[in-house]
């Protein structure tokens, strides 16, 4: 019987719990995946804690992203091929060695990725995509700041910014995690804890500020951007993991700013032809080699824990993978 990650009461992740589960029969129409490896992200944490927007009915097991192989597929599939390579999106159910799924969940492989780095591929990228594309509007010789940059979307952003034309500023808490900012196109650097980020990029633009910033921290770090923003700005609520942050709209009306909101499942799901057109261009960028997440950690499914605790405690650069075998 197929091992999975099962969350039978909300709290941290030591509360999940390894399991062996009966295998899911297929119905009509769906496709069964051997998963080889599972991508960590900070809404598996949340949900297993019962704080994200979505609230599965319990028991249920996390994860958003998967990749294996199609070992089985009902008689109707089209379009999917016995042992062909994939990259599998969830809702949640990827801490697990198998899943049953729907055709349209899944995305080929690219053909350059490991099972790792294709599980660890399209929440982030594809996250970053939707926020300087479609929300940002992010404009060559624009000027991008990015939070959080050496985390998996924040590097993702700064892949994608420097693909868009942009100048790339990467603020991060570690010179390690400023340094693969760096190996990934980002044009400068501010740490931290060497000086207020707000400062560095008023030094770095003389003074004019970023035209859009990217924010997956929240908290102060949210309300001090828009004292660095300039005119027309456009900043990015990516996420909170530093804290719900408060917008001074004096600030955002001083600057003629719009602040975003992004969440790219959901924009997905009621537009499915801007989801199409994202897939397309990031699956383009991978198998070109322009894009490609940086892993950090792999680890076995049954380190789960430790593994989403890499997230938690800010120990990660970039993505952290669960491997099933």
């Amino acid at each position: 019987m197929p091992k999975a990650v099962v969350c039978r009461e909300l709290g941290p992740p030591e509360r999940l719990r390894l399991e062996q589960l009966a295998s899911q029969p297929l119905r009509e129409g769906q496709v069964r995946i051997a998963i080889r490896a599972a991508g960590i992200n900070f809404p598996d944490i949340l949900m297993a804690a019962g704080e994200y927007q979505l609230k599965p009915e319990l028991p249920f097991t996390p994860g958003v992203e998967a990749a294996g192989d199609v070992v089985e597929m009902d008689g109707a599939v089209r379009g999917v091929a016995l042992g062909e390579k994939v990259i599998v999106r969830m809702r949640y159910g990827a801490y697990a060695e198998e899943a049953v799924v729907a055709p349209t969940q899944l995305t080929p492989l690219p053909g350059n990725f490991d099972y790792a780095e294709g599980a660890t591929f399209l929440a982030a990228h594809g996250t970053a995509y939707h926020a300087l594309v479609d929300r940002g509007q992010l404009q060559a010789g624009e000027v991008l700041l990015v939070h959080g940059a050496g985390g998996g979307v924040g590097l993702a952003a700064v892949e994608i910014g420097k693909l868009l034309g942009a100048t790339v500023i990467a603020a991060a808490s570690s010179e390690q995690k400023l340094s693969v900012a760096q190996a990934r196109g980002a044009d400068h650097l501010v740490l931290y804890s060497r000086e207020p980020f707000r400062d560095a990029v008023k030094r770095i633009t003389g003074g004019r500020g970023a035209d859009v910033v990217f924010d997956p921290v929240g908290g102060e770090i949210f309300e001090n951007s828009l004292r660095c923003i300039a005119w027309g700005a456009r900043l990015l609520v990516i996420g909170f993991t530093g804290g719900i942050g408060l917008a001074r709209t004096n600030l955002v009306l001083i600057k003629g700013a719009s602040v975003l909101g992004v969440r790219a499942g959901e924009a997905a799901r009621k537009n499915p032809a801007l989801a199409e057109a994202r897939m397309q261009a990031l699956l383009q960028w991978a198998e070109a080699g322009r894009v490609r997440p940086n892993i950090s950690h792999r680890l076995p499914l049954a380190e789960y824990a430790q593994a989403m605790r890499l997230l938690i405690e800010r120990k990660a650069i970039g993505r952290v993978a669960l491997i099933m075998h």
